[in-house]
């Protein structure tokens, strides 16, 4: 039987601020020139910072609009590849990652999302993942999965006219959680979200979750956990509160903080939600 993909089928979403060169991109394809790949570049920028390409592969759309989940739709309503891979400008891309995103994308060829594994500058797994293959991610996943990590199938997630929710996201007024959105309203629409194991990519930085202080972070898990879960979203709550207290990452002493402040989070949520009906 022919193959549902081939590598020229896959296009790569980068969402960059105030870039004026091409530059950057070197780094991020360490084992071929960046001009090997179809590239999107979705650059938020001031009109005096304007970024050009002369390569007909990579393709630029400057912006003058904030918000990391608006660059992600800004990409996804221009992309032209069958499957795209979402991208960070600080990332670099492993040897023979179009290889392995393909062949994932032909054994799954109704999955909406393929999630893959990411490393760190010294090699090791940025996160415990699992060892083998998923072919249906559970909440608990969901809620785990870096946009790094994300690969979409166009014609499926298009089908289901899925998009990033705005209101989450680096620059929105709730600045993590909307990968964990996104495709918790595509399992929601019985979409199949896959993980396969294999590493595609390398970021060394802390993310920016990872940077946020555990108050501000029950605040956004607040409003996410009500975003996605609706009335459930304490239960959830409660849930976080265990592993996060099993593994050490807050104490006893912090608990009532760190539920008034999610507890702040949820009726920021509901505020936003009733503004923008």
């Amino acid at each position: 039987m022919p193959k549902a993909f081939s590598e020229t089928d896959i296009e790569i979403l980068i969402s960059t601020m105030n870039q004026d060169s091409l530059d950057f991109l070197v780094p991020m394809f360490p084992y071929s020139h960046f001009s090997a790949f179809s590239v999107l570049i979705i650059n938020q920028t001031q009109k005096e910072k304007i970024l050009n390409s002369d390569y007909s592969n990579v393709r630029v759309i400057n912006s003058f609009e904030k918000g990391l989940s608006k660059s992600r739709n800004l990409a996804l309503e221009n992309a032209l590849g069958k499957i795209l891979v979402i991208a960070d400008d600080d990332v670099v891309y492993q040897e023979g990652f179009i290889t392995k995103i393909t062949d994932a994308y032909n054994k799954f060829p109704a999955a909406a999302v393929i999630q893959f594994s990411a490393v760190n500058s010294n090699g090791d797994l940025i996160k415990k993942y699992p060892s083998n293959s998923k072919v249906n991610l559970n909440s608990f996943d969901i809620l785990n999965v870096s946009s790094i990590e994300m690969t979409l199938n166009k014609t499926v997630i298009d089908a289901s006219q899925i998009r990033f929710d705005e209101n989450f996201g680096l620059g929105a007024v709730f600045e993590m959680g909307e990968e964990a959105v996104f495709l918790s309203d595509l399992k929601a629409k019985n979409k199949q979200l896959v993980f396969d194991p294999q590493v595609i990519v390398m970021h060394e930085n802390p993310t920016s979750s990872e940077k946020r202080n555990i108050t501000d972070k029950y605040y956004i898990q607040g409003a996410l956990f009500s975003r996605i879960f609706k009335k459930k979203y304490i239960v959830w709550l409660f849930i976080k509160l265990f592993f996060d207290l099993k593994q050490n990452k807050i104490n006893f002493r912090n608990i009532k903080t760190v539920l008034i402040s999610a507890k702040n989070g949820h009726e920021k949520f509901e505020r936003t939600r009733h503004e923008n009906k």
